[in-house]
């Protein structure tokens, strides 16, 4: 038997083009599985030790030491004080193992056939290792393979002898692959399978990082450094912007990109199923960035509003529907591009939605200020938009405006009164805000306030706002504000079911 073990861990070894150490880790497993079907003890730890060099075996069963109140599974372990009884004297601690030598059994036909299926499929898994992790080792990140088979979870892609998956949600919808189809695609990680120890390799046709790579093998300028994608943003299969910037002042980011009569995106075009790909230019500044974004419209003006990180883009009656594109996309996807919330609105409207504010604003000034409707519509006029700004500004700002000194002085000391005055009334209506509001997922104290300040106290008043009513009330951004609804009707749902 030992020199017929050699011989077969040798010939494996061989014939599969993997270590020999390998082999006699998949026989040692086999022959452990042998003997614990033989002892008809399928729960028990079996150990069989091969030598290397002569092919001999001993078989162990072994148990692991634990302390008393651990003590679970008496096949696989034994108590301290236990085997300090069966061997007094012994320097074995818990969590090391107690062996005793078996007597190697002889292995009938069933038995070798089952060591010969776990040795193979021990050896196929070796295989499988090893290729994936030459593969790794290449650190491809585009990559082509040829359509192995469609089926419902995703497409299986021959990486030469590797397996990949492009899982459907990693899938361009309207592309349809059959067997024998050359795809190429970006490694996106490596998954496990379930609870069996084998890797997936995982390969992307939607991410953002495939579409930059693809202008990386069709750009030579890319790779050079003379240009750089600084963001993308895609709808895979329909539509993606790419912003480009030249780090050399004679090169042209957008014509580079584009090619001589749009060759070099055409090239990615047709790699991605005809995604329309706009190439726009990267600016340090928001303003020019966001203009440049929503080409192919063309903006007439912005309103940055820095403290909610959101964008006014004003747009001519005509080029609304450019602005906006079809469902929304052109604006989504330059808000993904641009990092912003852009609101986009017709000159009417935004003149519009300006006197409303100015109105707000004027009513707020008289009304706290105890002033009449011209000195409320000069502040107002002059920029002011908060009654903190005239309690604060500088003196002489408000001086400059025409103001004398002591009306200058009654209104910051009204504007002051008024921020107490407001601070209280809020701090009253938020101790009327039931528990179960203040304690909901998601909701801090701001939004609190700001709920409070409208009459919203309870969860069940919080529960019947939309997502667009809540941020408008409290200034939140749109995911957050979808998280706080869902989590105010939870109960709603917990209740009929």
């Amino acid at each position: 038997m030992s020199r017929e073990m050699l011989q077969l861990a040798e010939a494996l070894a061989s014939e599969k083009n993997v270590d020999a150490d390998v082999v006699f880790d998949a026989l040692e497993f086999a022959l452990s599985t042998a003997a614990k079907k033989k002892a008809d003890r399928e729960h028990m730890d079996v150990r069989v030790e091969i030598d290397r060099h002569t092919g001999e075996y001993r078989t162990f069963r072994r148990w692991l030491i634990v302390a008393d109140e651990d003590y679970t599974y008496p096949d696989v372990e034994k108590t301290i004080e236990e085997i300090q009884e069966e061997i007094p004297g012994t320097a074995i601690q818990i969590g090391e193992y107690y062996e005793e030598q078996l007597e190697n059994e002889g292995f009938g036909r069933q038995a070798a056939q089952t060591a010969k299926q776990i040795i193979l499929q021990r050896i196929r898994d070796a295989e499988r290792e090893k290729i994936l992790n030459e593969f790794l080792e290449r650190r491809e990140d585009i990559v082509m393979g040829t359509v192995k088979r469609v089926e419902r979870h995703g497409i299986i892609v021959e990486l030469g002898k590797l397996d990949a998956l492009i899982p459907r949600d990693q899938s361009i919808a309207r592309e349809n692959f059959r067997n024998g189809d050359r795809v190429r695609a970006l490694f996106l990680r490596v998954d496990e399978i379930g609870n069996s120890g084998r890797k997936q390799v995982i390969l992307s046709r939607t991410s953002r990082e495939f579409l930059a790579k693809l202008f990386e093998q069709e750009v030579p300028e890319i790779s050079d450094g003379l240009l750089e994608i600084k963001e993308v943003a895609r709808d895979p299969g329909h539509r993606a912007k790419i912003a480009v910037k030249a780090n050399d002042p004679r090169i042209d980011p957008q014509g580079t990109c584009i090619g001589v009569r749009g060759s070099r995106v055409n090239a990615v075009t047709n790699e991605i199923g005809g995604e329309r790909i706009d190439v726009v230019l990267w600016s340090p500044e928001t303003a020019q960035f966001v203009i440049n974004a929503l080409s192919p419209a063309e903006v007439s003006r912005i309103v940055i509003d820095e403290d909610n990180h959101a964008v006014d883009v004003i747009v001519a009656e005509d080029q609304l529907a450019l602005a906006i594109g079809k469902g929304g996309q052109n604006v989504r996807l330059a808000a993904d591009l641009t990092g912003w919330q852009l609101n986009i609105m017709t000159v009417a409207e935004a003149q519009e939605r300006h006197e409303a504010e100015d109105t707000a604003l004027r009513g707020l000034f008289t009304e706290h200020l105890n002033v009449d409707g011209e000195t409320a519509g000069v502040l107002v006029q002059e920029g002011f938009a908060s009654l903190e700004e005239i309690a604060y500004v500088p003196a002489e700002e408000l001086a400059e405006i025409g103001f004398d000194d002591d009306t200058v002085e009654l209104l910051r000391n009204r504007a002051r009164d008024a921020i107490l005055t407001l601070a209280i009334t809020s701090e009253e209506k938020l101790e009327n805000v039931a528990e179960d509001l203040r304690t909901l997922e998601g909701v801090d104290q701001d939004m609190l306030r700001d709920l409070a300040q409208a009459g919203i106290i309870t969860r069940d008043d919080l529960a019947e706002l939309s997502v667009d009513e809540l941020i408008e009330l409290t200034g939140v951004e749109a995911k957050q504000a979808e998280q706080v609804i869902l989590a105010a009707r939870a109960h709603w749902f917990a209740e009929e079911n």
